[in-house]
């Protein structure tokens, strides 16, 4: 065997590695990006880290059975924002539909727009807390000064009592952080965040 067939044979080699490190490379960011989405769809499906679910409507079948609801709010330190509750518990029937309130004050003179992050605890419950309607699924822009009543609508899926791990739930925290949100897409949810508002 040549030389020049030796050193042609090594190039080649050289060229394969390469392009197999290149293609490693674009795989690891190509999954780097799609890690926060499937992320949040595995938190969305399972409850994981107290994620929530998202129905049209509530199921129609509901318990003879209340369960205590609290209210948490919170806001990032990088938000002009006041944020709280209106009630801060509820005692609702599991499977009924139910409508709560929060309130927002834009304590600057300019407008700013944020996104809730949300979670639940206990995290089991995650699975079973279900919201229909919500301020969480957009971003908010307050005006200057501006305050408002943000609605959330929600129901406690009855198949709460048939799993072993939440049947004997009596009570759940709902949370919600805001997050300054001036130039970002829309999210869906986010961990819960510092610096209570309420």
């Amino acid at each position: 065997m040549s030389d020049k067939t030796t050193q042609t044979e090594r190039r080649d080699r050289k060229g394969i590695i390469a392009l197999a490190l290149s293609g490693l490379v674009a795989g690891m960011v190509g999954l780097s990006f799609a890690a926060v989405p499937l992320y949040q769809m595995f938190c969305q499906t399972t409850g994981y880290g107290g994620a929530t679910q998202k129905a049209e409507a509530a199921p129609g079948e509901v318990l003879d059975r209340t369960i205590t609801i609290r209210f948490d709010a919170n806001v990032d330190r990088d938000l002009p924002w006041t944020f709280a509750p209106v009630q801060r518990v509820m005692d609702v029937k599991i499977g009924e539909s139910s409508l709560a309130f929060f309130r927002a004050h834009n304590n600057t003179d300019k407008p700013v727009t944020g996104t809730a992050g949300f979670n639940v605890a206990p995290e089991s419950a995650g699975r079973y807390f279900t919201k229909i309607e919500c301020f969480c699924f957009t971003k908010q822009t307050l005006a200057a000064g501006q305050s408002v009543e943000m609605p959330v609508t929600f129901f406690v899926d009855p198949k709460i009592v048939d799993d072993d791990t939440t049947k004997n739930i009596s009570e759940i925290t709902l949370s919600y952080t805001f997050y300054r949100n001036d130039d970002q897409p829309d999210v869906a949810a986010a961990p819960a965040g510092q610096n209570s508002g309420s």
